[in-house]
């Protein structure tokens, strides 16, 4: 804040313009002394003794002329500031429930979950619905044919990486080893590989294979051999990237045989090219290893197009599920096929984000009371420590169910699904994890869609019993069952769908075949305890027709401007990699799952189910 002048006011009507100026500008005194009058305007004619006495303060009053049009337009633009504070603020006020009681506005739409309720009396109109139902085989109305670049990346992809490297004056042999250590979940560990082989390639370096960190979230302890097919990464990526599965012994006694002593070369999100080969790349050369620590997002969407066709290769084509993952996971495919047989071998995957973890994150109220919030608070303290209960964290519920951050339950999935048209002959897999309080919850779900299955009913204990306990693992089951799905619905974001969504994409030409609600205008529907069936379903019909036609965009990349990941809009690099390998990628060809029903039992093409990503 700018210190006052000093200097006194002449009279009491004449305040210092420096002095009013900074009263004005702080903005921390409403009773700020007002500017002064505005001098009286001169007559045509005055006397001497006027123009005599007002000689000693034309310097003045331009000063007071000057103070008052800065004064006016302070004044002006903390009247503009006060009210735009005084919108926001009742604003923020009439999304909180309790408050907007008090001042007497009416619940901002959508910002209270009455879906249950909506259910209940809805109910009977689902039930006895005599209209066509929606079939699979006509959900998608939107065709592209995704135009492949030619020449493609592939073809010539050893060409590029050694004009490449001696453009960068790399000399014969590798630069060093690469170590990183992948954090996260299933998915974001995948980002973490895929981005790791694309720096390999760019540094010209050896990659070792992928250490797994224990998370505090996932708490699965697997590394990449239970989850990944070793032998089959490492050959896949031959000719692009040398991976080897631990350092040469030279290396190691270096170390104490400890790659935690290697010193950790921090790394800042998102990292240029330029930033690799000019600050990680001297250093690799100069130790001849570096370890990476943590490695999510740290590399570009914005590489050059044969570093871009590393992520694709490692994606789509080197990461394998490890044996026992992969052959329950056919088993899995094969007998939702099977329980789909009402629906030509079609079946809806549901990506249900509803576990205890993710809704008491969200802070979200549901229909629970008091008991619930108890619950919910119980749980947030634990897993989190008082991270909720900062005084600069403000939580309001209401305001997060606006803003679409609630995770759907299964009710509102029902009722969507509904009244998009698919009826209660549709099967239905949830891909989830323990679903919060699922005997309540699942209950109305199962009565609209009596054919609903999970990894734990399609399987046998013993079947998943190696599995219990090991989170990446289980998700994995889920990830194939879904990726081979003629729909897929995502009802709260995170790296599951959006990887999910890409590798849809790549698979069935260039169509991601998923249904991504409208949250924002799907509250405000559910909350509508006036609305008839025939007009909720007018609106989930509209809802569907977007979700089919935002499935099969495909960005605008012009060499380094790509602004969205490559894992979730593949196209067009992957593209390449698609029709150079039609062996190994067959299936893309297929527009659904009863396409390539009977392929499943080929060798050829169990393997290649066995290598879903």
């Amino acid at each position: 804040m700018k210190p006052k002048n000093n200097n006194s006011c002449s009279n009491n009507n004449n305040c210092c313009s420096n002095g009013y100026s900074s009263d004005v500008s702080n903005g921390s005194d409403n009773n700020s002394p007002s500017p002064p009058l505005s001098p009286p305007k001169p007559r045509l004619t005055r006397t001497l003794s006027q123009c005599r006495r007002r000689l000693p303060s034309k310097t003045k009053s331009f000063v007071r002329r000057e103070n008052l049009g800065s004064g006016l337009g302070f004044r002006r633009n903390i009247r503009y500031l006060l009210l735009l504070l005084l919108l926001y603020a009742s604003g923020l006020l009439m999304c909180v429930g309790p408050f907007s009681g008090l001042l007497g506005y009416a619940t901002v739409p959508g910002s209270v979950y009455r879906s249950y309720e909506n259910f209940q009396r809805l109910w009977d109109d689902i039930r006895f619905d005599n209209s066509s139902a929606l079939q699979l085989s006509s959900v998608w109305k939107y065709k592209r044919r995704v135009k492949v670049q030619k020449p493609c990346p592939n073809s010539t992809a050893r060409n590029h990486f050694s004009m490449y490297r001696t453009s960068i004056m790399e000399p014969p042999g590798s630069s060093g080893y690469l170590i990183v250590d992948a954090n996260g979940g299933l998915n974001q560990q995948r980002s973490a590989i895929c981005n790791a082989v694309a720096v390999a390639g760019l540094l010209n370096a050896i990659l070792v294979i992928p250490r797994f960190e224990l998370n505090s979230v996932w708490r699965d302890p697997s590394q990449f051999g239970e989850i990944y097919d070793e032998d089959h990464f490492i050959d896949n990526l031959k000719g692009y990237v040398n991976v080897v599965r631990e350092l040469p012994e030279a290396l190691m006694e270096r170390y104490d045989h400890n790659l935690s002593n290697i010193p950790n070369f921090r790394v800042q999100a998102w990292a240029t090219v330029n930033y690799y080969l000019g600050v990680v790349l001297p250093v690799l050369r100069d130790q001849g290893v570096i370890r990476i620590a943590p490695f999510a997002n740290r590399l570009s969407m914005n590489v050059p197009s044969h570093i871009q066709l590393l992520r694709c290769i490692a994606n789509y084509k080197a990461l394998k599920f490890s044996p026992p993952i992969s052959s329950l996971a056919e088993k899995l495919v094969n007998r939702m096929i099977e329980r789909s047989s009402m629906t030509g071998g079609k079946y809806v995957s549901v990506h249900l984000r509803f576990e205890q973890d993710m809704v008491a994150f969200s802070c979200c109220v549901y229909d629970g009371g008091e008991a619930e919030k108890f619950n919910m608070d119980s749980f947030r303290e634990k897993g989190w420590k008082g991270k909720f209960k900062r005084k600069d964290r403000v939580i309001v519920p209401a305001l997060n169910r606006v803003e679409g951050k609630c995770p759907l339950t299964p009710v509102e999935v029902g009722l969507m699904l509904s009244g998009m048209g698919f009826d209660n002959t549709t099967a239905i897999y949830i891909a989830s994890g323990k679903i919060y309080q699922a005997e309540k919850h699942l209950a109305p779900l199962r009565k609209m869609f009596p054919l609903l299955y999970t990894k734990e009913s399609l399987a046998t204990p013993e079947e998943l019993a190696p599995f219990e306990g090991y989170s990446s693992r289980l998700a994995a089951l889920d990830y194939t069952v879904s990726l081979f799905s003629e729909v897929f619905v995502t009802t709260q974001g995170g790296n599951f769908p959006h990887f999910l969504m890409g590798h849809r994409r790549f698979l069935f030409g260039g169509h991601a075949k998923t249904i991504k609600p409208d949250k924002h205008k799907l509250v405000v529907l559910l909350q509508d305890m006036g609305i008839s069936w025939n007009a909720f379903k007018e609106e989930m019909k509209v809802m569907l027709a977007e979700s089919d036609r935002k499935g099969m965009m495909v960005p605008r990349v012009k060499k380094f401007n790509r602004k969205t990941s490559i894992y979730t809009y593949p196209l067009p690099e992957c593209a390449c990699l698609q029709s150079s390998n039609n062996s190994t990628f067959r299936l893309s060809d297929s527009a659904n799952v009863l396409d390539y029903r009977h392929e499943l039992q080929d060798s050829k093409q169990s393997s290649y189910i066995n290598g879903i990503r």
